[in-house]
């Protein structure tokens, strides 16, 4: 079903872990990560694979584009990290 977050992996959700880093340090919607950097770092294939079986996301060889309802996740996850510390 596509844009369905429920139940997703933990190999899928490291990429909207990475994603919630890059938005937390940036300040800045997330709109793609990177797939592969060139020096060894790459995000999981399956969870890759999984999210893109859900719709999701659109992988390239190296860019990984977020589609709302996983930006929206992504948002959910910055909202739960800053409620755990009481912000």
């Amino acid at each position: 079903m596509a844009d369905d977050v429920n139940g997703l992996s933990d190999k899928a959700l490291s990429i909207f872990a990475f994603a919630a880093y890059h938005r937390l340090v940036s300040g800045e919607t997330v709109t793609s990560v990177i797939r592969r950097d060139g020096a060894g770092h790459e995000a999981d294939p399956e969870g890759v694979k999984e999210l893109e079986a859900r719709g999701l996301v659109t992988a390239g060889e190296t860019a990984i584009d977020l589609g709302e309802a996983a930006q929206g996740a992504v948002e959910t996850m910055v909202t739960a990290l800053r409620r755990a510390v009481g912000r």
